[in-house]
């Protein structure tokens, strides 16, 4: 049974290379959506509010704001729907969910910028 779990975990899995990234930092998926016969591809960009799962089974949930309404969406990182992951935005947290981002609305809600230091080389 557990050899025939395997078999199924390896079909499944795509092995796309995805960049690094965090909770905290905004991302912007692009996923594949199927309707009918026709098929388009969906960004979808907000913050990563938390990371779960390790492995194969690794998924992130996404949180962005249609309107005034919070909007998640989970993503299995080994998908084959997505198509690329891109980090916009690398923020600077503390922890690791960020589930207090759902009580906070309009700039309370918003993630500081991880700044890095870029130093000039000298000839």
């Amino acid at each position: 049974m557990a050899n025939l779990l395997k078999i199924a975990e390896e079909a499944f899995a795509t092995g796309k290379q995805h960049p690094e990234f965090k909770a905290g930092d905004t991302v912007t998926v692009a996923y594949r959506i199927v309707e009918g016969n026709k098929e388009r591809t969906q960004l979808y960009r907000g913050v990563v509010i938390k990371i779960s799962g390790h492995g194969e089974k690794k998924r992130f949930t996404v949180r962005k704001m249609s309107g005034t309404i919070g909007v998640e969406r989970i993503f299995p990182i080994e998908s084959p729907a997505i198509d690329s992951i891109e980090v916009n935005k690398i923020g600077k947290v503390r922890r690791a969910k960020l589930y207090y981002l759902r009580k906070l609305t309009g700039k309370k809600a918003r993630i500081k910028e991880k700044r890095t230091i870029v130093r000039a080389e000298e000839a």
